[in-house]
């Protein structure tokens, strides 16, 4: 009676084994890695909040998370759009493309903004004799350039930005309006602090 036969792996397969674990390894956190490439600079960034401008909305250190997509294509997404007004965006001043700025978006492409009285009106096609707008995200009685008055004539290129706490924001007021391009996205998601975690509404 002939004695079993065992197959002995030779140690050329184990290391074939090895590599090609390895390869598939290195697959993975290739992949892995595009995809979060492409989320951070394309879908979505963090953005710490500095400063008091748009208190009480956003406080100074809180955490956001910021939406971009639609912002690299912001013709195809129409942000720019009546419907987007009011909306909370983070843009680089036209005086120093390394700063970014949290503001609100008041005044939209090829639009006259007039600020006379506290009030902010906005004159377009659509309301040829002037918006004044209602501003309910400020807090109670609080009025835009009190004592002083300016109105703008916004490129179709542009848009006018101003901070919610109007007496203490650097916005385009001071350093004039905002080229589209410079427009980096929207918080979407408020990460800190803890009790006020969560979505952020629009």
């Amino acid at each position: 009676m002939s004695a079993p036969e065992y197959a002995i792996e030779s140690p050329r397969s184990r290391v074939q084994e090895t590599l090609d674990f390895i390869v598939e390894l290195v697959k993975i956190v290739a992949i892995c890695a595009s995809f979060l490439i492409v989320v951070r600079w394309f879908l979505f960034q963090p953005f710490i909040v500095k400063g008091s401008s748009m208190e009480p909305n956003f406080y100074n250190d809180e955490y956001l998370i910021i939406y971009e997509l639609s912002y690299h294509f912001p013709k195809v997404f129409k942000v720019f759009s009546e419907d987007n007004r009011g909306r909370v965006l983070i843009v680089h001043p036209p005086t120093d493309p390394k700063e970014f700025y949290i503001k609100r978006l008041i005044g939209l492409p090829g639009e006259r903004v007039r600020i006379y009285d506290g009030r902010v009106t906005i004159y377009n096609d659509t309301h040829p004799d002037g918006l004044m707008l209602d501003e309910s995200y400020l807090p109670y009685g609080l009025q835009t350039f009190p004592g002083n008055s300016e109105e703008v004539t916004l490129g179709l290129d542009e848009i006018y930005v101003l901070g919610d706490n109007r007496g203490a924001s650097l916005d385009s007021r001071r350093i004039g309006p905002i080229p589209v391009k410079n427009v980096i996205g929207e918080p979407v998601i408020r990460g800190w602090p803890l009790q006020r975690i969560g979505f952020i509404s629009r």
